[in-house]
């Protein structure tokens, strides 16, 4: 039987659930419920489907997915196991007037951001004036003294950034966090439009979603923009860890929709100050280097002398100015989720406006004041990690136990400035296809943002789904997966 377009707001959800859920922004539905304008049409073509129809869709979903080798790794104490992301069939749809809003902040963000590197690696004009305290950054592990004073073409730091965003209400979007080191993901945002369009065609018929397939070609075009002056032709290549990453997977996914090489840093060298290619012809000069290999790694020589995943020299190119590294070292100093706290300062301090998306409320615990309301208060908020990344090292307080938080306090007395503090945040839900029920579930949103000769957003991004019943955690190595992210055009297909 066809299924009611009803039992998408909730679908077979248990009574404490149904109450539970109630309490967020639900993307669907309005508070009445009825259907959203973005997602009419999506109802509509849903009710004509059964539950079984659907879940067939979403083993092939899967089948999909094991074939094409979509993975991820999850750390733990006994090392990493490799697992396929989930994927959810259900989109999540935002008209364009949303859109628009969510574009402009992240494009606001980013650009302050690359500003503030600039800045601090060179008159730290923002450390001058007292808006940020100078310790931040100073005193940063991510801040790297080597790139003081070295010019990078275009001022680009963060060629390609991440912006964590989560919605409370209609107009309200919250930055959780900006990625600006090495941020993964859009392989699987790629990878989900792709599987949606080869086994839901039909779900497109009737509206206008932006495409999002031309990443990889605008991704290559801000990268070839940065090349080192003199490069006619540059030449780009993807600087992988290796096939125990966790984001292997999307390493070579991209460099090959992107053609470029993929190399590990047994594949380069350095030489009369240039860095260069072995290949099966000869060396081949490298103009520009997109690294998904964290800084301490990149250069034996100048960083951590015991790696064995990179090029050694190769700090003095970049100094040179004779290779461009995307994104450029150093860059971690601005996402660190202390410095969190102060990107709305950059903005207005340089571009003189007002942020257009909000951050969420945060306590920093190297002030004691706020440290002791954190410690009095854990059970009902959110504790991170300054550099932490991928839901390790946080305590989710309403979802802990006494003895869970009583450990988690001896270890942020022990160091209090390693660690900042949230609110628990009320997470929009979107309907989410769990067994044999439509049911909502919570999810955030990571706009991807390219910077080179111009500044643009993805269409859309990746969302990320806490599958979890009542979960908050997003991330996929916390049990969290991704659906599509669609971005309505306004006017006729």
């Amino acid at each position: 039987m066809p299924q009611d377009t009803d039992t998408l707001s909730a679908g077979d959800v248990p009574a404490d659930a149904a109450e539970y859920y109630q309490k967020f922004f639900n993307e669907m539905r309005d508070a009445h419920g009825n259907v959203r304008p973005a997602y009419r049409q999506l109802a509509k073509f849903l009710d004509g489907l059964s539950m079984e129809s659907l879940a067939t869709k979403q083993e092939a979903a899967d089948a999909l997915f094991r074939r094409l080798g979509i993975t991820f790794a999850v750390y733990s104490e006994g090392g990493s196991t490799e697992r396929l992301i989930p994927f959810d069939l259900i989109p999540r749809i935002l008209h364009q007037s949303e859109w628009n809003l969510v574009e402009r902040g992240c494009l606001q963000r980013v650009k302050a951001i690359n500003m503030f590197l600039y800045d601090i690696y060179h008159d730290q004009e923002i450390l001058k004036a007292e808006l940020i305290p100078s310790e931040l950054v100073f005193k940063n592990p991510a801040f790297r003294p080597e790139m003081c004073g070295v010019d990078l073409p275009k001022n680009v730091y963060a060629h390609v950034a991440g912006v964590d965003l989560v919605r409370t209400g209609e107009r309200d979007f919250f930055v959780l966090e900006d990625n600006v080191r090495t941020p993964s993901g859009v392989s699987y945002l790629l990878e989900n439009r792709e599987i949606m369009m080869r086994l839901f065609p039909d779900a497109f018929n009737g509206q206008s979603v932006s495409p999002v397939g031309n990443y990889p070609e605008r991704l290559l075009e801000n990268l070839r923009a940065v090349a080192p002056g003199g490069a006619e032709d540059p030449v780009v290549v993807l600087l992988t860890p290796g096939r125990y990453n966790s984001a292997y997977f999307e390493h070579v996914f991209l460099a090959e929709q992107m053609g470029i090489d993929l190399v590990e840093g047994v594949d380069l060298f350095v030489r009369d100050g240039y860095v260069w290619m072995r290949t099966t012809e000869g060396p081949v000069r490298v103009d520009v280097i997109y690294r998904r290999l964290d800084d301490d790694f990149m250069d034996p020589l100048a960083f951590y002398p015991g790696s064995l995943l990179a090029v050694p020299g190769l700090l003095s190119v970049v100094r040179s100015g004779n290779v461009a590294l995307a994104n450029a070292l150093g860059t971690g100093v601005a996402d660190d989720k202390a410095m969190y706290v102060y990107v709305p300062r950059m903005i207005e301090f340089y571009l003189g406006e007002h942020a257009i998306l909000n951050n969420v409320q945060t306590y920093m615990l190297r002030d004691p004041k706020q440290c002791q309301h954190v410690l009095q208060n854990i059970e009902n908020l959110v504790v991170k990690e300054v550099q932490g990344s991928g839901g390790y090292g946080m305590l989710i307080g309403p979802a802990s136990t006494k003895a869970e938080q009583e450990a988690y306090k001896a270890k942020v007395v022990q160091n209090p400035s390693n660690y900042i503090a949230q609110p628990t945040l009320t997470l929009s839900t979107a309907p989410t296809l769990c067994g044999d029920a439509l049911v909502p579930r919570h999810v955030d949103l990571r706009p991807f943002v390219l910077s080179g000769d111009e500044t643009s957003v993805i269409p859309g991004g990746l969302t990320r789904v806490a599958l979890r019943e009542k979960s908050l955690v997003v991330n996929s190595s916390q049990g969290g997966g991704t659906k599509d992210t669609w971005v309505l055009e306004p006017g006729p297909c």
